[in-house]
């Protein structure tokens, strides 16, 4: 089996979404002052590779701590869009081509291969983003959650994050800012992305994988 890494590390000085702080991480131990390392960690749930959860934009929606981990593991189908640049949207014309894979996976995932501007201002640009007929077809299509190697499913300028708030409405899983999806050589896969356990919690940081045969 293959396994590949699809997580950003986190780092004090990474990528966050426009606004939003910066992991604040230090070392509190050393192992030649004290005889072993520690390391103080302040991250937001949404720093890095990480996880949506319904409580991201629904006072009532159900937070990633109440869901069954069977949701974050999965086969997952991997959607190729990496022919797009700035400013292209992701349409049905995609899911089509991919539409066998589609139906008999758990996850989607949308390789755009914006993933090589992370760390850098091009990242926070105008990324491809998913069609509203895409999110038609993703909001009735009973999958487990849907991925991307950008920063968001909605584009950086939204006001309103209405893609979010029709896909988690149907307790579909947003997984933002994976890397790596290049290296997959499979358009089908088992994703598996263990999110951070706390109570409450809106989203959270996670170590996703894609294992191949």
């Amino acid at each position: 089996m293959k396994i590949i890494d699809l997580t950003h590390s986190i780092a004090n000085n990474m990528t966050v979404y426009p606004g939003g702080p910066q992991p604040q991480n230090k070392i509190i131990s050393t192992v030649t002052e004290n005889g072993y390392k520690e390391t103080e960690i302040h991250i937001h749930s949404h720093n890095g590779t990480h996880m949506d959860s319904p409580n991201h934009v629904f006072e009532d929606g159900v937070s990633l701590d109440k869901i069954d981990v069977l949701n974050f593991v999965g086969t997952a189908a991997l959607v190729d869009c990496s022919s797009l640049g700035e400013g292209d949207i992701i349409t049905y014309d995609f899911i089509e081509k991919n539409k066998e894979s589609i139906d008999n996976s758990e996850f989607i995932i949308f390789r755009t291969d914006w993933s090589k501007y992370w760390n850098t201002q091009k990242y926070l640009g105008n990324y491809p983003v998913i069609s509203d007929e895409v999110v038609d077809f993703i909001m009735t299509s009973n999958k487990k959650g849907i991925a991307f190697d950008t920063i968001s499913v909605d584009p950086i300028d939204a006001s309103i994050l209405a893609k979010h708030h029709k896909i988690l409405k149907n307790n579909i899983l947003i997984f933002e800012n994976l890397t790596n999806l290049d290296l997959i050589n499979s358009n089908t896969f088992v994703f598996c992305a263990l999110p951070l356990k706390f109570k409450n919690s809106d989203g959270a940081p996670i170590r996703a994988i894609a294992m191949l045969d």
